[in-house]
């Protein structure tokens, strides 16, 4: 066999160099860029508003979807993401329940992407999209299954193009408010008086997480459903929860949906933490024009409005509804309002539970910002106090809580009925 020349025979030294040179390619710089995503969790909330898929990874999911029909199915297509056992234990997290999805499944589809497929049980609007870590959240990727024909009107505001936050931008503009009288507390109202009781947190939005392991969520959605049930047995009252599941409503959505149902008052359900355990007692706060007014209403009021970064929303538009709604509120006639309305509660609560503040506490909490509407956020209890913890999830304390809520909400009522409509609302 013929040999070749001297001078194009490899040099074994810089074979060596060569081979040194690719493998740090391969292991020095190559991992930082091929390296995949992982799925460390896969989480489902079902709900008949909606239901959310959240996968949560190491790294950003790169993903394509399309619809299949006959029969209706969603594919996502997630690509340079590792096949591991959150993904292959996938089909798992759906329940019979779940009004939309009748089975979930996924499976390598070719070399670096992996399919994930929803199998349909009715026609749906999606929308999928990604979220930047936040909290201890991880990058999250977002699959939202509307109804195509959803039975709440306000979901209806949701198109194929549109985020929660577009939603809020669609709504009407501001009803105009109706003058004062001096014979209001003389008014004979023939109409019903709409409550709109928002429970706070939801879906991936825990909450305050009490020492126990309690969810703050929980305690607020059972508390708002108490109080419902005690509202609608009055005459001439009816109540209309944010959310009646355990599922995440965008804190603009919440206001949207009161001033929908043309609520005469609204009430935010919470039951939250504080840095020192030792925090106790119920509070009531309402929205501030201004700055807060003390350190903590503003440390909580933060906390608050981080709800949809949380929870879960896309917003990449600017929220011209909210920003209107702090230009309406120059007119101080709603926030007064609301401080009557939090005194009174205040008032009641105390019969249950000592008052962590004895006043009516303000501060730029995002949920309390409808213009026309009286509305206050209420701390049933601190759930990050192990003692108060024990409380919120009695049942008797609950009952007891949302007895305190109707007599305060009766009591400002008594006193500041409100004006009559030519029309009643459409729930």
């Amino acid at each position: 066999m013929s040999r070749l020349p001297e001078r194009f025979r490899p040099d074994p030294t810089r074979r060596l160099m060569l081979r040194g040179a690719v493998a740090t390619l391969m292991f020095g710089v190559a991992p930082h860029v091929l390296a995949n995503s992982s799925v460390v969790a896969v989480r489902v909330w079902p709900a008949k508003a909606y239901t959310r898929i959240t996968l949560e990874s190491s790294a950003p999911l790169k993903f394509n979807q399309f619809m299949v029909p006959d029969p209706d199915r969603l594919v996502v297509d997630l690509d340079g993401v590792d096949w591991n056992s959150e993904l292959a234990n996938i089909a798992s997290r759906i329940g019979t329940e779940d009004p939309y999805v009748k089975q979930l499944r996924a499976g390598r589809f070719k070399p670096g992407t992996v399919r994930v497929v929803l199998d349909l049980k009715t026609e749906v609007k999606p929308q999928v999209f990604a979220l930047e870590p936040f909290g201890e959240y991880k990058h999250r990727l977002v699959i939202d299954l509307y109804p195509a024909k959803p039975d709440d009107p306000l979901m209806g505001l949701l198109d194929d193009s549109s985020t929660p936050a577009e939603a809020v931008a669609k709504v009407d503009k501001p009803k105009q408010k109706q003058p004062e009288t001096t014979t209001r507390e003389k008014l004979d109202v023939a109409r019903l008086v709409t409550i709109m009781i928002d429970p706070g947190h939801g879906g991936e939005d825990p909450g305050a997480i009490g020492k126990a392991g309690t969810y703050e969520k929980t305690v607020t959605l059972a508390i708002g459903k108490k109080l419902k049930s005690l509202i609608d047995s009055q005459p001439n009252m009816r109540a209309i929860l944010t959310r009646d599941d355990d599922f995440f409503v965008p804190l603009g959505m919440r206001v949207v949906k009161a001033r929908k149902v043309n609520a005469d008052l609204f009430m935010s359900i919470h039951a939250d933490a504080f840095v020192r355990p030792d925090a106790s007692g119920s509070s009531v706060f309402a929205l501030s024009e201004g700055g807060a007014t003390s350190t903590a209403a503003k440390w909580l009021a933060k906390t608050q409005n981080d709800s949809d970064l949380i929870g879960g929303v896309r917003l990449d538009v600017k929220d011209p509804y909210l920003a209107h709604t702090l230009f309406d509120l120059t007119q101080t006639a709603t926030i007064n309002d609301s401080l009557k309305f939090g005194r009174s509660m205040l008032s009641s609560m105390g019969e249950v539970n000592h008052l962590h503040h004895g006043s009516v506490e303000q501060a730029s909490f995002a949920v309390l910002k409808a213009p026309d509407i009286p509305s206050i956020l209420v701390e049933t209890a601190f759930i990050s106090n192990p003692e108060e913890e024990k409380r919120l999830i009695d049942e008797s304390y609950q009952d007891k809580m949302a007895e305190a809520l109707l007599t305060g909400l009766k009591h400002y009522l008594s006193k500041n009925p409100p004006l009559a409509r030519s029309t009643l609302a459409e729930t």
